[in-house]
Order: structure tokens, then C-alpha cells, then sequence
């Protein structure tokens, strides 16, 4: 975490929070505060309530129980959006195949008639710069490897010069080397912009070598939250069988 740049980060507190759906409680009363500044990750195994927290985060789902505050305004609030610039940057990337890499990094841009054409195409290339793709702005999403995908995306997010980002699941689909190249990324954004960056992943390398803090949810409630160190060091039969689960291969028997 950059201290020197933390006055663009928000901070976001969630408090309580509960969901049911048909009768069967998914979040079951989570608690949990990310620093102005820091880059915080919610780690679990399927099933153990990251999605649906997500969108909470973002508002596509209303909790029955508890509230999100924003630098202390709740999400409900009409004027949050006007008050606080929050990107979300989408598991699949969410591009658009019918338009240019630039095109759909300037997006926003161009259909809330924000800037100028020439200055969204200064604004996009600068962007792309930022995560390493500048010499793509004319291609096509579908001439890009998966990790120049989540790399755009990215780039997408931060047209809008964001104070909170959100990462649904950052590495998944990639292989090994570009899941480090995004963490990279996702480092150097922090450290550069001082941006509040929460990232929902089950990635166990990805949310040690990027996070300030990591929670750990399982089965709709928050086990632990803490460094990378404490988190290992936690001595939870349900956080030690994730972060240690692996194929056990059963030894081949012996020629009699």
C-alpha cells in the first residue's frame, strides 16, 4: 500500500451483512473494513458466498440484514454515484467484440459525451500505456490473449480515474505467468494511484502476493482477517484445508 497517494482511496465498511435466497442464508452476518488505499481480498472456495458479496458491492443485490458505507455514505444513497467513482472490472472481461480495444476502453467516455473524441483517444492511450497494451488500441478483443483481455479491462476501468476498484476473480482462466503479470498489475496500479482495490478471488498465490490484508469466507462468514503471514499462521481446520488443498497421489504398491 502507497501512503503517500491514499487521499484518492475510499474506504469501504460492510457491517452485518445478510443474505437468504429461498429460505437458505448465503452471507450470514459478514463484517469487514478495507483501508483507503489498500489492496484487501476476500479469498474462499466456491460456494462460500463471493459472488453474492460482490453484488452486494455493487448493488445488483439488496441485503436483508446490515449496510456498505462508502467513506461512511451508505452504497443506497442516491448521491453515491455523483460522490465516489467505483469501476468494477468483470471475471470475463466483458468486452465488446464489435468494437476496437480503444473503443471499448474509451466507452464510457464516449456515450456519457464526457470528452472530446481526440481527448477520449488521449485519455484511452494513456490507459493502455498503463497496463502495458499500447500498441493495441486498434485491435480487435478477439486478437488479444486472455491476459491482454483482463489487461483492456483494466485499462476500462480506470478511463474514469476510479477511487474504488473491484476484481471479480482477476486470474481466473490465465495461465501461470499471465496470473502474475495481473497481479503485477494490479500492484503497480495501487502504488502509482493510491486507489482502493478489493479483489474476490479463490487465486491463493494471487491474494498473497498482492494483498495488504486477505479475508477468508467460508460458507457465508468471514474466518479470518489479516496479513498474508497471520492468515497462513491461522490455525483453522477449515482456512488450513484451503490454503493447503492439493492432489494426494496414492503410493503405487510394491512388487511382491
Amino acid at each position: 500500500m502507497n501512503d503517500a497517494n491514499n487521499k484518492t482511496g475510499v474506504s469501504l465498511v460492510v457491517r452485518g451483512l445478510r443474505k437468504s435466497f429461498d429460505g437458505q442464508e448465503v452471507l450470514k452476518g459478514v463484517d469487514f473494513e478495507v483501508k483507503p488505499g489498500e489492496i484487501f481480498v476476500i479469498m474462499g472456495p466456491s460456494g462460500s458466498g463471493k459472488s453474492v458479496l460482490l453484488k452486494h458491492l455493487i448493488g445488483l443485490e439488496m441485503p436483508d440484514a446490515g449496510e456498505i458505507l462508502i467513506n461512511g455514505e451508505p452504497v443506497t444513497s442516491p448521491e453515491i454515484a455523483a460522490k465516489f467513482r467505483m469501476a468494477l472490472v468483470f471475471q470475463s472481461g466483458a468486452l465488446l467484440n464489435s468494437l476496437t480495444v480503444g473503443e471499448n476502453v474509451g466507452l464510457y467516455l464516449a456515450e456519457h459525451r464526457l470528452k472530446s473524441p481526440d481527448e477520449i483517444q488521449k485519455i484511452v492511450a494513456e490507459k493502455l500505456a498503463d497496463v502495458g497494451l499500447k500498441d493495441v488500441m486498434d485491435k480487435t478483443p478477439d486478437e488479444l490473449s486472455g491476459g491482454m483481455k483482463k489487461r483492456a479491462a483494466i485499462a476500462r476501468a480506470l478511463v474514469i480515474e476510479p477511487q474504488l476498484i473491484l476484481y471479480d476473480e482477476p486470474t481466473s482462466e490465465l495461465d501461470p505467468l499471465s496470473s502474475v503479470v495481473i497481479g503485477e498489475e494490479i500492484l503497480h496500479l495501487n502504488q502509482r494511484t493510491g486507489v482502493t482495490s478489493l479483489l474476490v478471488s479463490h487465486d491463493r498465490d494471487l491474494a498473497f502476493g498482492v494483498a495488504d490484508r486477505i479475508a477468508v469466507i467460508a460458507e457465508g462468514k468471514i474466518l479470518i482477517i489479516g496479513t498474508p503471514d497471520e492468515v497462513k499462521k491461522f490455525n483453522d481446520p477449515l482456512v488450513q484445508k484451503f490454503l493447503h488443498a492439493d492432489f494426494k497421489r496414492e503410493p503405487e504398491p510394491k512388487n511382491l
